[in-house]
Formats: C-alpha cells, sequence, structure tokens
C-alpha cells in the first residue's frame, strides 16, 4: 500500500497561509509567491498539489483565481482545488484552465446533484470534500455546520463516480495534534471510495500510522499536509520515504 501525499497551498488574499481550525482571523502568512511553493513541493518529489481557495470558500465564488493559475503555470505535476465552487460551469472553467480534480465541498452538502453530474461529465476529476466538527459535516468555510454525519453524507456519493474523499477533521486542523484517525477509519469503513485524510499531522509518525492503518483499510489512500510542512516540523523526504 502505497500512500500519495498532497502537499496544501492554502490561498488568502492571494498568499499562501495556514489557519487554526479554520479561522480566517487566525492566518499565518508562509509566502507571497504561491507558484513558487508550488515549485517547492514539486522539486521535493511530491506528485500532486492540493489548494483552496479561502477566501472563494467563504465567498461561494472563486476568488483568488490569478494565484491558482499562477501555481498552474509553475509546476507540472497535477493540481487539486476546493473553494467557492459551487456550479458545474465553474467546475469546467477550472479544468479548462488546467486543474485535474475539483473538490466540491460545500455543494456536496447542499447540492449533491451537482456533484453527481459533474462526477458524470468528467469521469475521476471529482472530489468530494468532507469537513467535520465533532463528526458533523461543516460548510461555507466552515462557518456553518449541518446536522449530517460524516458517513452519512459519504455513502450519498458512493455510486457517483467521484474519484476520493477528504475527509479534514477541523478541530485538528493546523494544530499539529496528530490526525484524527479513529474518525478516518471509520469513514473508510462505511464506504468503498478512496478516502484522503486531513487535519493535524504534526510528524512522518503520523504517516506512519496511517499506512500502517491503511494495511487493514486499503481505501485509506493518501493524506494533505499543511502546517507541519511549512514550519519545518515535517521533513518532506522524510514524509514521502514513509509512505
Amino acid at each position: 500500500m502505497t500512500l500519495t501525499l498532497y502537499p496544501a497551498i492554502d490561498l488568502k488574499d492571494g498568499a499562501c497561509v495556514r489557519l487554526l481550525r479554520g479561522d480566517m482571523a487566525a492566518a499565518t502568512v508562509f509566502g507571497d509567491d504561491p507558484g513558487a511553493q508550488a515549485k517547492i513541493w514539486q522539486d521535493a518529489g511530491f506528485q500532486w498539489v492540493h489548494v483552496v481557495d479561502l477566501n472563494g470558500a467563504f465567498a461561494g465564488r472563486p476568488v483568488n483565481a490569478a494565484a491558482v493559475r499562477a501555481i498552474l503555470a509553475a509546476v507540472t505535476i497535477p493540481v487539486q482545488l476546493g473553494g467557492g465552487i459551487r456550479t458545474l460551469a465553474q467546475v469546467e472553467d477550472w479544468l479548462a484552465t488546467g486543474i485535474t480534480r475539483v473538490i466540491l465541498g460545500s455543494a456536496a452538502a447542499k447540492n449533491p446533484a451537482l456533484v453527481r453530474e459533474a462526477a458524470r461529465e468528467f469521469p475521476g476529476r471529482v472530489v468530494v470534500g468532507i469537513d467535520a466538527k465533532g463528526g458533523m459535516v461543516a460548510t461555507e468555510g466552515w462557518a456553518e455546520t449541518s446536522d449530517i454525519p460524516a458517513p452519512q453524507l459519504a455513502r450519498r456519493f458512493e455510486d457517483a463516480g467521484i474519484a476520493a474523499i477528504i475527509y479534514t477533521d477541523i478541530a485538528r486542523d493546523g494544530m499539529k495534534t496528530g490526525l484524527n484517525l479513529a474518525e478516518t477509519k471509520a469513514l473508510a469503513a462505511a464506504v468503498a471510495l478512496p478516502i484522503i485524510a486531513s487535519g493535524g499531522v504534526a510528524s512522518v509518525g503520523d504517516i506512519i500510522a496511517l499506512r500502517s492503518a491503511a494495511a487493514q483499510q486499503p481505501n485509506l489512500a493518501g493524506s494533505i499536509l499543511g502546517r507541519a510542512l511549512y514550519d519545518g516540523a515535517l521533513n518532506p523526504r522524510e514524509a514521502l520515504a514513509a509512505c
């Protein structure tokens, strides 16, 4: 079992930032050149880049388009993008621009028909983002919490043709307290879809633990890497070797 690691580039006002538990007021700026940052991750050996338009997630429409295009121009590895994508036209536009996979989060909870339509139109290029607080799905840049349990939402899309589910434990995001493996494994057990873990990776030990879990739950497919990469707590070479 080989895990895929996705270094994250979160965009706020055109800059690369990391948040604490999704709080836009608690943003740490790590760089003002998203394209250069993407190139760093590519040169380190990562096979994907995970990009989130944070402003877009709150606004409900793409906001950091110029920064996303700079990333696409800087790398040759595939890029997946989420944040503010709410219509089929936006999905189509981003894929035409060069994004390999789009991530539908709020739309998955509020407009599941869009997810199904997009997955039908663009097989293998749509990912569902499930962000949870206390196991319940959160939307609109994590500003709203629903009464939908994460596994219930995941099961709605099991036959839709999506490429994967990204599962984020909001309470751990940016906190470097370790992945919520228990909830992530429970979600993976509820569906046959590939599950990408997100939120809380602090060290190479978290990746080793996820790989160990994947030995029993093979659809645990990878992890998003954030703050620990940026502040040096996680070495890219060691992270990739652990996969």
